[in-house]
């Protein structure tokens, strides 16, 4: 019996590792499928899947391994100087991405592309952004924050407004540091609180002057080609005049035409 109770206790002891082995094994790589980014922070919302926070990390580029689970993702007070395209198309659930303050200056097309089914907040203020590129909010029907940008006010960002989705309000975040042409006064103005402003003056003036010019080069040739058909058609027809009266038999037939007419 003791030998039994011996063996019967090795075996357990045994067991009780390969579980605890196993346990371990189903742990890590549960970890590692939906492991929280290098040096964040993630926890459970409230609402479900994961709130990422990322911030004040010093980081260059926008990670790479979110889990794709997750609803919140804060990437605040870092040094992203662009958001590339599909940057965040793994995050099928994204409710809310802060990207504020950091050193933003260009977003490409297609930058927030996959989000527009379920993003609902987008903070990207207090950023280097001056351009507004329509192409990078695409399908994008959130609510932005774009204030604290040196936005650059000018006839394409008047027809770029318009092909965006993005609630309404959230283009007034968009305050002209700079403006062209200049004169037309909307530095320090929210754009979108100043639709009497037409940026594009200038742009229809230089057209309708293109246009004028091209009528103008356009009835020149004509007038040109004109004169010039007269003009050669009635040197033709002088030439072929002296040519008829050089010819022997028309000035007999003329002086024979005299000399009757004489007689009658």
């Amino acid at each position: 019996m003791p030998l039994l109770s011996d063996w019967l206790l090795r075996h357990l002891v045994v067991m009780c590792l390969l579980l605890h082995s196993l346990v371990l094994v189903t742990f890590c790589f549960h970890d590692a499928a939906t492991g929280c980014s290098d040096g964040c922070y993630c926890s459970e919302s409230g609402s479900g899947g994961k709130t990422v926070r990322c911030s004040n990390l010093q980081l260059t580029e926008i990670p790479q391994d979110i889990p794709n689970d997750t609803r919140h993702v804060y990437l605040d007070f870092n040094l992203f100087t662009a958001v590339p395209a599909n940057a965040f198309a793994d995050l099928p659930y994204l409710v809310e991405l802060d990207l504020s303050h950091n050193e933003i200056s260009r977003l490409e097309p297609g930058a927030f592309r996959g989000l527009g089914s379920t993003l609902q907040f987008l903070d990207i203020s207090s950023n280097k952004l001056v351009n507004f590129d329509p192409e990078a909010f695409e399908g994008l029907r959130a609510r932005a924050n774009l204030t604290n940008n040196p936005w650059h006010c000018d006839c394409n960002l008047q027809m770029a407004m318009p092909r965006v989705d993005l609630e309404p309000a959230s283009l007034t975040g968009i305050v002209c540091q700079t403006s062209e042409p200049e004169q037309i006064g909307v530095q320090g103005l929210a754009f979108l609180l100043a639709p009497d402003i037409d940026l594009c003056v200038v742009m229809k003036r230089t057209t309708d002057v293109a246009m004028l010019v091209v009528m103008f080069g356009w009835f020149s040739m004509v007038i040109s080609y004109l004169v010039y058909y007269v003009r050669a058609n009635t040197e033709d027809a002088r030439r072929h005049l002296e040519y008829l009266k050089s010819l022997p038999g028309i000035q007999g037939k003329s002086e024979e035409s005299s000399t009757i007419s004489t007689v009658v």
